[in-house]
């Protein structure tokens, strides 16, 4: 999984996870790091201490000596006391010449190709060209890790007599225990502090963003066509003040848009309303202008067939007002906003009541129920399934056998009408309009119906859909709570 994926309070609370398994690890690391060079300080001063305590007890040794102090002497001067000397210390002590070669060991017993019987010349050339006269090393051998120093002992007057060489085993077992009892509690120190750093990482992250939540909510939530709410936020950060209140400005911006844009809708709609209705009345005022002049030009009293081309005059005035009566209606059915009546009543009564209106027998209404209660307006339920079964009959085609079936039905607390026809179908490049004012593929008609049948609907806090095949015919479903 990405990072970027995850949100905001994961990233956080694995931060602080993180945050502590580092340092943690840096805590073991360093304590680690400190142990070995505490550990190397540790042997390199013991290893000093010995040297210079043995040098002391060998320096008493020479100073009682009967023996000659000389380099050749070495041997029998400590033939007993090196002995001594190493089992007070604890540590074998290898006595060389001034050239390299072994003269004595506190090891007697110690097997000949063990013991170097000859020092190395970067060992002579450190002990005879360096201040301090002395040389350190360390090696690993069998798996043990051994410190050896080198360095003179000197007679009475301080003439170098032999060189002194004290190997020094390091031995880490007491050390090594301590740091492991001291990982053993950090360990255990690590695991607690990450249970608390769970517990206030999950506190804190939902803290820091609960506010984002709300404002995340409250963007999901914004819509241009309602009321939206601001956001108040009193406990926020400052970079939270800061997005809340450009959100807020935000809203009273785009709550000011949706008002000029309403307003401009509004304003265009009634433009292309007034449109529509000078153009429809327009035609039936073009003809009623031309009987009136023909009329007034072919007037004679005297002529005896004068009241027969009156009647005809005035059949066709009336006919082209019914014409403009109808369209005045068209226009103010289409124009009146359905009032919510909220009245209770029997869907499957009242559709079925809405069919007789059609005396058509090819109009087949079913239900799988006898009472469906719901809250509609009558008159406007009336309006809405006689629009759908005019739009049906129009659609079907002269010389096919009409077929119209009405469903009336319920599911999850909502109520279902159906209407289908076997008419022409909807073409694929007009189903997007279907519901538009004005629109109509018919030659008359102001294409108002499904408009108006829409507009019930969606009053009462329905959805009207349709499917509809080329040729085959349309199925409209009208759905709507049932209160």
């Amino acid at each position: 999984m990405k990072l970027k994926k995850l949100s905001l309070r994961t990233r956080i609370f694995l931060a602080m996870i993180m945050l502590v398994i580092l340092s943690s690890i840096l805590i073991a690391a360093v304590a680690i790091y400190q142990y070995t060079e505490e550990t190397q300080d540790y042997h390199k001063q013991r290893l000093e201490r010995k040297e210079i305590a043995i040098i002391r007890s060998l320096d008493f040794v020479i100073r009682e000596t009967t023996f000659p102090v000389i380099t050749d002497n070495v041997p029998s001067i400590f033939k007993t006391k090196i002995y001594e000397v190493a089992d007070v210390h604890n540590i074998q002590i290898n006595l060389y010449d001034l050239e390299g070669s072994l003269l004595i060991s506190s090891k007697a017993d110690l097997k000949q190709e063990v013991t170097e019987k000859c020092l190395d010349p970067i060992v002579l050339n450190t002990l005879m060209n360096t201040v301090e006269h002395r040389y350190e090393e360390r090696r690993e051998e069998n798996g043990e890790a051994w410190r050896s120093s080198y360095r003179y002992i000197t007679d009475g007057k301080f003439k170098p007599l032999a060189i002194i060489n004290l190997p020094y085993l390091e031995n880490d077992d007491f050390l090594a225990k301590e740091l492991d009892e001291f990982l053993e509690r950090l360990s255990y120190t690590t695991l607690l502090v990450l249970l608390f750093a769970i517990a206030l990482a999950f506190i804190v992250s939902k803290y820091i963003t609960r506010s984002l939540k709300t404002i995340s909510e409250k963007i999901n939530a914004t819509r241009l066509e309602k009321r939206n709410e601001k956001i108040e936020i009193t406990d926020g950060s400052e970079e939270i003040t800061t997005l809340v209140n450009s959100y807020n400005r935000m809203i009273d911006e785009l709550e000011e848009s949706a008002v000029q844009l309403a307003k401009s809708e509004r304003e265009q709609a009634w433009r292309e309303m007034a449109k529509q209705v000078a153009h429809e009345i327009k035609n039936p005022l073009t003809p009623m202008r031309l009987s009136v002049q023909s009329f007034q030009r072919k007037f004679d009293p005297q002529d005896p067939k004068i009241h027969q081309k009156v009647d005809e005059y005035t059949d066709t005035l009336i006919q082209q007002i019914d014409t403009m009566s109808s369209i005045a209606g068209a226009f103010s059915n289409f124009a009146k906003m359905p009032a919510q009546k909220n009245e209770m009543l029997n869907v499957v009564k009242i559709v079925d009541l809405a069919l007789d209106i059609f005396n058509e027998d090819y109009i087949t209404f079913e239900s799988d129920r006898e009472e469906i209660i719901a809250k509609f307006d009558r008159t406007q339920l009336i309006r809405v399934v006689t629009n759908l079964i005019k739009n049906g009959i129009q659609a079907i085609p002269e010389g096919q056998q009409p077929k119209i079936i009405v469903n009336v039905s319920e599911a999850n607390n909502t109520v279902k009408i159906t209407v289908s026809d076997n008419g022409i179908g909807i073409a694929e490049e007009n189903k997007s309009k279907v519901f538009e004012p004005k629109f109509t593929t018919k030659t008359s008609g102001m294409g108002l119906g499904l408009a108006m049948v829409k507009n019930i609907v969606e009053t009462y806090g329905g959805t009207i859909t349709f499917v509809s095949q080329k040729g085959k015919g349309t199925l409209f479903t009208v759905s709507f709570p049932k209160e």
